[in-house]
């Protein structure tokens, strides 16, 4: 990693884990000023999560501080439930409640890390703010541009996750982590004398650690969750289902129908507060609008370009093209069909290492 032009002063969110840890000790060994920081955005009106990889648990504020210690570096945790609260876990309940499977993932990096958490590090003087992401961040001088490219360890890689920054946010966020491997990252903690060099991956959803999702929407919104109709795709009632949010697309079981064939989940719909079942087939779509694009590889978007893209975080890359339209929507269209897109869920669109942008898919078409 390059060291610091001056003493510039970096904020570091800290969740407790190895890749945040060891983002704090890279940037301190190269001549940053580093603090480092926890949020506090645990809901009041749950039980705090158990178990050592829980990013808003006791144990994993007591090793981020730890490791401030280690690094002798300031420590702080800012309380951001409030911000949390409102920004994630309001999206989160309203999208599964309109029939959609929002990431909150994402948008936590959108409207709480890279936004409230930047802002605040620069109102106290702060020139940067670093997370543990593995993906890379880019400058071409000559176009006085920044860019997102994926993470060298391709495993690991979450510039899907990051679609949404702004050239202002880019140009206050370092990643240290994008040229290095899970592996390298582990050997460099034990190189640094970190506790946490082996400490495992944290879950994917902070906020839920009893049950699984939909306990937490029965907690939250019980009264808003009506059973309704199981439609085949000719509209057909075929069944009951114990209420919209708990179904998402492509899923097989846990529908009690005896259809004497597999059944999917092709669509959910909102208002008939109706599940949609069919053929593996009819999970095939070609293409997809999305809405709140952003795009961080040009200031204007073109009518048409061609991409790759990712409907979902561990699906491949697809070769398709992209339509920006008015209003920050965008139509993609896939040269093959892909399988179960998910109404909620983020598309990323690529050009080879880079990442062009992205938005949040709200409908799909079989065929146009």
């Amino acid at each position: 990693m390059a060291k610091a032009a001056h003493k510039a002063k970096v904020m570091v969110a800290m969740s407790g884990g190895v890749d945040s840890s060891t983002a704090a000790a890279l940037l301190k060994e190269a001549g940053y000023e580093v603090i480092g920081v926890t949020l506090n955005q645990w809901p009041e009106d749950l039980p705090p999560p158990q178990g050592e990889t829980g990013c808003c648990s006791l144990s994993a504020v007591e090793d981020a501080r730890r490791v401030a210690g280690i690094l002798d570096i300031p420590y702080y945790v800012l309380n951001f439930r409030d911000v949390f609260e409102r920004k994630v876990i309001d999206y989160f309940v309203a999208s599964y409640l309109k029939g959609e499977t929002p990431n909150p993932c994402i948008v936590c990096n959108r409207k709480v890390r890279f936004d409230v958490l930047l802002k605040k590090a620069r109102a106290l003087g702060m020139d940067y703010l670093a997370t543990g992401h593995y993906a890379r961040r880019l400058y071409d001088a000559e176009g006085d541009r920044y860019f997102l490219a994926k993470g060298r360890d391709r495993e690991k890689d979450q510039s899907y996750f990051l679609y949404s920054f702004t050239q202002e946010q880019l140009a206050h966020t370092l990643l240290p982590l994008g040229d290095y491997t899970k592996r390298e990252v582990r050997e460099l903690a034990q190189k640094y004398g970190l506790p946490v060099a082996q400490k495992a991956e944290s879950q994917d959803i902070c906020f839920i650690t009893e049950g699984d999702y939909r306990h937490f929407l029965r907690t939250r919104a019980a009264r808003d969750i009506k059973p309704g109709p199981i439609l085949d795709t000719e509209g057909r009632i075929i069944g009951r289902h114990e209420g919209l949010p708990y179904y998402t697309i492509g899923q097989r079981r846990g529908l009690g129908l005896a259809m004497g064939k597999p059944c999917f989940v092709v669509a959910l719909d909102p208002e008939r507060n109706a599940v949609v079942v069919g053929d593996k087939e009819d999970l095939e779509q070609r293409v997809l609008y999305a809405r709140d694009n952003n795009y961080i590889l040009w200031e204007k978007p073109p009518t048409r370009v061609r991409i790759t893209a990712k409907i979902r975080y561990r699906a491949p890359e697809a070769a398709a093209t992209l339509y920006p339209m008015e209003g920050g929507r965008a139509r993609v269209e896939f040269d093959e069909p892909q399988r179960a897109i998910t109404p909620g869920q983020a598309v990323v669109y690529y050009q080879g290492e880079l990442v062009v942008g992205g938005g949040t898919i709200e409908a799909v078409s079989a065929r146009e």
